[in-house]
């Protein structure tokens, strides 16, 4: 099937950051490239005539490997689990994970040695967390053991912005979404409320409405984000921003 005029511009622009993407890998040598536009999605990244990047544009260490084929694969990968935990730019190196400043979520992963990571000597990973919940992530990778973080304090940047752009721009081709989620303030309370634990009779107290009509604005709002029942209303109303996952810390 031929591709519309709007999907061609798509597509010339994806593969123009896949070619800054491997080019730019090379730059740094770290020339060996894993990419994933969606860790919840075992489907690889494609270019316009349906063929995944990762068969020809960009090379692993281990041709064997096939990554993209092996719908487990990111189920069993530390570097993946460690882009579900952390939004910024980090790096491999001596078996160990780092950053441009410490941190304990990177430093609490144990990175096994498995199939992925054995012939990895050092390597750059930029995650690119995108609305929805969608995760995406580009690895740079050596099978040299070298000082990295050099190269990482300079270019981690100008790589997360890269990895930002290339998944944003292949995870939002296609046809425009058929509709923007908006809640009303109301519908907002009750969410938050609901994701405290509390129940609607709770809520009816707290918010001083009936509970009838905190039922409504919780199936309000599920209608909206496309969602059916409480659990799945909060999750995704935390998903895009409505309801907030940071817990209170204590102070010294």
């Amino acid at each position: 099937m031929a591709l519309s005029a709007e999907s061609h511009e798509e597509y010339e622009l994806i593969e123009a950051l896949a070619g800054q993407v491997r080019d730019g890998g090379r730059e740094i040598g770290l020339p060996y490239v894993a990419v994933s536009a969606d860790i919840g999605d075992p489907e690889p990244m494609r270019d316009r005539h349906g063929r995944p990047f990762a068969e020809t544009l960009f090379q692993w260490l281990d041709p064997g490997l096939q990554y993209w084929k092996d719908r487990g694969f990111a189920l069993r990968s530390t570097f993946v689990l460690a882009c579900r935990y952390t939004a910024e730019p980090f790096y491999f190196q001596d078996g160990r994970f780092g950053a441009w400043r410490p941190s304990r979520r990177l430093a609490a992963i144990d990175v096994v040695q498995s199939a992925e990571t054995v012939e990895i000597g050092t390597a750059i990973i930029a995650p690119a967390h995108l609305p929805g919940g969608v995760i995406g992530a580009i690895v740079w990778a050596s099978p040299e053991v070298f000082d990295v973080r050099p190269v990482f304090e300079q270019r981690a940047a100008e790589l997360s912005v890269l990895s930002l752009r290339f998944m944003a721009a292949y995870n939002d081709r296609g046809p425009s979404p058929n509709g923007l989620v908006h809640l009303t303030r109301r519908e907002i309370q009750c969410l938050k409320w609901a994701a405290k634990g509390k129940t609607d009779g709770e809520i009816a107290e707290i918010v001083k409405i009936s509970m009838p009509t905190v039922r409504f604005h919780m199936r309000n709002a599920a209608d909206k984000m496309g969602v059916a029942g409480r659990p799945q209303a909060v999750h995704r109303a935390s998903v895009l921003g409505y309801v907030g996952e940071r817990r209170p810390t204590g102070r010294a």
